[in-house]
């Protein structure tokens, strides 16, 4: 994981204290760097992660073989805070996870997710301007040409096993956050990678 994104993993779960708390990590990874180490949740009392490639135990924290899509494992409202990263774009049928992250979490409870990303950039505008100019609209016929007037920047292949999407702030604000309140979508870095965290509204 890069360290500006670990940062912002760190900076938006320091926003609470979770003292007690149950934090799960969805796509979890054994390392110095994972998210079940940060210092914003030293006061949790549990730390539990999910990988399709678990199980394993340092322990300090427990990750478990478990299929995002569907985590049997967990009762509903099980946790006080869900974190997901770098997961969601190499999950075929992330939908699935982002509701299941919706029902594990209790009611008040944040979840927060990162993946690989597209957004909107400023000279988006400055490309519509130069499409009106003959000599470039003719340019654009080339389909190698096409790339630099309509396409835009966005993360590597990188199969894990599988590489399936890219994410817009709008897919994380109206799919991997919906339902959720007090949502806040932010990109990361160049190419971006998308950030963003949430609240289960309390009953």
């Amino acid at each position: 994981m890069h360290p500006v994104i670990y940062r912002e993993f760190e900076r938006i779960c320091s926003q609470r204290s979770w003292r007690g708390a149950a934090v799960l990590d969805v796509g979890a990874v054994l390392s110095e760097r994972g998210l079940l180490r940060m210092k914003a949740i030293d006061g949790a009392a549990e730390r539990i992660g999910v990988n399709l490639a678990g199980p394993c135990d340092d322990g300090h924290l427990r990750i478990l073989q478990a299929n995002a899509n569907r985590m049997d494992c967990f009762e509903d409202g099980r946790f006080d805070l869900v974190v997901c990263n770098g997961m969601l774009e190499h999950d075929k049928y992330f939908w699935k996870t982002a509701a299941e992250i919706r029902r594990v979490l209790k009611p008040g409870g944040m979840a927060v997710a990162c993946a690989a990303g597209y957004r909107y950039y400023g000279f988006e505008q400055f490309k519509r301007l130069l499409w009106k100019t003959p000599l470039i609209r003719r340019l654009l016929r080339r389909p190698y040409l096409n790339v630099f007037f309509t396409g835009t920047f966005t993360y590597e292949i990188h199969a894990a096993p599988g590489d399936y999407y890219r994410f817009s702030p709008q897919a994380f604000r109206e799919v991997v956050f919906e339902g959720m309140t007090d949502v806040v979508v932010s990109s990361l870095m160049l190419p971006p990678r998308i950030i963003g965290h949430g609240f289960k509204p309390a009953r």
